[in-house]
C-alpha cells in the first residue's frame, strides 16, 4: 500500500502500544479500520510481532517508533514519526505510564521528575503537538488515566497525584482544543496485575473491593477507548472508569 492510499485510512498513534493494555488497544483501533503507529520504549520485539500481525492482515498497516517519552525530544518525533508512515493522524491515545511506589519518606526528585515527564508531561506536549493534524480531521484524544487519580494510592504518592494532573489535563485539553479535537480519557481499575511482586492476599484484599469481584479484562480498556475515539463523537472531557465498581468502595 502505498503513502497515498494509507492517507485514505484513519491513523492513530498508541503510546506504549507493544506489550498489554497498549496493545490490546491498537488491536482493537486497527480492526476498526485505523492505520497504527506502535510507539514503544524498549519492547522491540513484541512490538516488531504486533506491527507484523497488523500488516499481515492490512499491508501497510502498521508501523513501529521507539522512543523514551522522558526525553523532551520524544513527542516530536512521535508525532513526525505518525505524518511520515500514514500522513495524518485521527487518534491519539497517551496510554504510557510509569507506575511504581513512592513513600514520601523515600520519595525524592528523581522520582518526581521522572514520573511527571512521562506520565503527565508526554501526554501534554504529544497533545500539543498533535492538535493541528488532529482537527484538520476532527479528531480524538484518549487519555489512560487510573482510578488512583481520583482516589490516591497509599504509598504512591507521585504516580496519583500525575494521574490526577492528566484527568485535570483532560478535561482542560477538552474545553481549549474544542471544537476540532475531543478530549477524554479511560480510568482502569484491576485489569492486568502490576509485573512487580504482588502476593495473593495483596489481591485478594483489592478484588474484595470491586463490586463484580473479578478483574478485567485489556479487551474492557480497549473497547472503551474505541468507543471514545470513534463513536462518541457528542462526549469530550469525560473520565470512564473501567473498574468493576471498585469506585464505589475506596
Amino acid at each position: 500500500m502505498t503513502r497515498e492510499e494509507t492517507a485514505q485510512e484513519p491513523a492513530a498513534i498508541v503510546t506504549g502500544a507493544a506489550r498489554r493494555i497498549g496493545r490490546a488497544i491498537a488491536g482493537a483501533l486497527h480492526a476498526r479500520g485505523l492505520s497504527v503507529l506502535v510507539h514503544y520504549r524498549s519492547s522491540a520485539d513484541q512490538a516488531r510481532a504486533l506491527v507484523d500481525e497488523l500488516n499481515h492482515a492490512r499491508p501497510g498497516s502498521a508501523a513501529a517508533f521507539s522512543a523514551d517519552l522522558a526525553d523532551e525530544s520524544a513527542p516530536q518525533a512521535i508525532c513526525r514519526a505518525a505524518l511520515d508512515a500514514f500522513g495524518r493522524i485521527d487518534v491519539l491515545v497517551n496510554n504510557v505510564s510509569i507506575f511504581r511506589p513512592t513513600p514520601v519518606a523515600g520519595a525524592n526528585s528523581d522520582d518526581w521528575n521522572q514520573l511527571m515527564a512521562v506520565n503527565l508531561r508526554a501526554p501534554f506536549m504529544l497533545s500539543k503537538l498533535c492538535a493541528q493534524a488532529l482537527a484538520t480531521r476532527r479528531g480524538s484524544i484518549v487519555n489512560i488515566v487510573d482510578i488512583y487519580g481520583l482516589v490516591p494510592l497509599d504509598d504512591h504518592s507521585i504516580y496519583s497525584q500525575s494521574k490526577a494532573g492528566l484527568i485535570a489535563q483532560t478535561r482542560s485539553l477538552a474545553r481549549e482544543l474544542a471544537p476540532g479535537v475531543r478530549v477524554n480519557a479511560v480510568a482502569p481499575g484491576a485489569i492486568l496485575w502490576p509485573e512487580n511482586d504482588m502476593d495473593d492476599e495483596q489481591r485478594r484484599r483489592i478484588l474484595d473491593r470491586v463490586a463484580l469481584r473479578r478483574t478485567g479484562r485489556p479487551e474492557d480498556i480497549s473497547g472503551a477507548v474505541a468507543f471514545l475515539a470513534l463513536d462518541a463523537p457528542y462526549i469530550t472531557g469525560q473520565i470512564l472508569a473501567v473498574d468493576g465498581g471498585r469506585l464505589l468502595n475506596m
